[in-house]
């Protein structure tokens, strides 16, 4: 498979492995950039693969300048500092960041399988056996995000990729948040159609917040799309606060009779609309009857085969994103080397058009304070102890003022 990609994706065929020096930081040039493969709110995603080891990634690359235009760098740099800490079977993980006048790079795990959203869009049918494996493996990875104690807040199927295989994995931690204790979150984050009645009510009237099982509500929302291919709610992104809060006082969700009752019980008990009533850790999720003949220790392995196994034959994504970062980018990445040499030689002549002085003072705050991360080099050290993570709030560090342009909106915990 890999073979074949690399051959279709038009790479260097040199057999010279590049030797880099062990003590550099890793960085852009490290990389042979084969295929755009898609795009998210505030950043882009191709394949690499690494030149020295010739191991393949998924690279997420994030414009700083227009981080900065969105006031959307709290969320990269959250997103890194969440990640570094991180490590498990179901979840994409972090394996580099680095970056360059232009860009904030993510290198992660590549998972060719597609999310899940692509494959609703595809007419594929999930039967039960599949979804059932799904809510177990995504039971694994929150109970570990929960002993974190990281609440992801946008769990949905564009979310949760396949690897090869067909397992899943939950990726995009740009808008999660970390609670210490009893502490609850309190802002309106996630996309609308997954979220919680709590994380709606705690933005229209002060309620007490939320906290973990506005997750465990959105896999609910997700396992009965992908059993069913629609929602359980009419709810889309332009539908007003206060008509979701009457749907789900006056509406039903209604289960297909075709379903059989263990599933209905479970879905059921994971779209509870109290959450302290709700199914909403892993201890509660393995007591179901449903679920009383998993073997846990083999799903954690991997060792049940998912129902849906991904086209193994072409890349399961949307063809027009390597067209529009070819055609339509104005900085494509495959030319970065080109424009930012072009770029130096012009440092000493005077610029025409010069940044503003805050954008230039911001950019610089971004270079000093974004997060290298190394996983190769750091090993077990690499997963950050959960208690100095969740000490401090998750951006970046706050003792230093400069930095607070983009942090003041952010509450201690949210």
């Amino acid at each position: 498979m890999w073979k074949k990609l690399w051959n279709n994706m038009g790479g260097n065929h040199s057999h010279k492995t590049p030797v880099f020096d062990e003590n550099e930081d890793v960085n852009f040039d490290h990389f042979q950039i084969l295929r755009a493969i898609g795009k998210g709110s505030f950043g882009k995603v191709c394949i690499v693969q690494k030149r020295d080891t010739k191991k393949m990634y998924a690279m997420k690359y994030m414009n700083k300048q227009k981080c900065i235009e969105r006031d959307e760098v709290r969320n990269v740099f959250r997103e890194l500092q969440i990640m570094q800490g991180l490590e498990h079977p179901f979840l994409v993980n972090l394996w580099y960041s680095f970056q360059d006048e232009e860009d904030m790079f993510m290198v992660v795990d590549l998972l060719l399988g597609g999310d899940l959203r692509y494959h609703l869009q595809q007419n594929v049918h999930f039967n039960e056996g599949t979804v059932k494996l799904y809510i177990c493996e995504l039971a694994l990875s929150l109970d570990y995000l929960q002993r974190y104690h990281i609440i992801h807040r946008d769990i949905k199927p564009d979310n949760i990729l396949l690897d090869e295989h067909g397992h899943v994995h939950i990726t995009d931690f740009n808008i999660a948040t970390i609670v210490k204790g009893s502490e609850k979150a309190s802002s309106m984050a996630g996309t609308k159609p997954y979220m919680a009645p709590e994380v709606f009510q705690a933005f229209m009237d002060g309620g007490p917040g939320y906290s973990y099982p506005v997750d465990w509500w959105s896999l609910g929302i997700t396992a009965y799309e992908l059993l069913r291919g629609w929602r359980p709610y009419e709810i889309h992104s332009t539908t007003p606060i206060d008509e979701i809060l009457n749907m789900f006082k006056i509406e039903r969700v209604h289960y297909s009779s075709t379903w059989c009752k263990g599933m209905i019980a479970l879905l059921k008990k994971l779209l509870t609309k109290d959450p302290e009533c709700r199914l909403s850790s892993l201890a509660d999720v393995q007591s179901s009857p449903y679920l009383a003949d998993m073997n846990w220790d083999a799903v954690l392995e991997k060792s049940v085969t998912p129902g849906f196994v991904p086209n193994k034959g072409r890349l399961n994504c949307d063809p027009t994103f390597e067209l529009e970062e070819m055609i339509l980018e104005s900085k494509p990445l495959h030319k970065k080397k080109k424009r930012l040499a072009k770029n130096k030689s012009k440092d000493g002549a005077k610029e025409s058009c010069p940044l503003n002085v805050h954008l230039q003072q911001c950019l610089e705050t971004v270079r000093k304070e974004f997060i290298i991360f190394n996983r190769e080099k750091r090993g077990s050290q690499g997963r950050r102890d959960a208690e100095s993570l969740t000490g401090r709030r998750v951006c970046l560090c706050l003792e230093r003022e400069k930095a607070s342009w983009w942090i003041e909106s952010s509450s201690p915990q949210d």
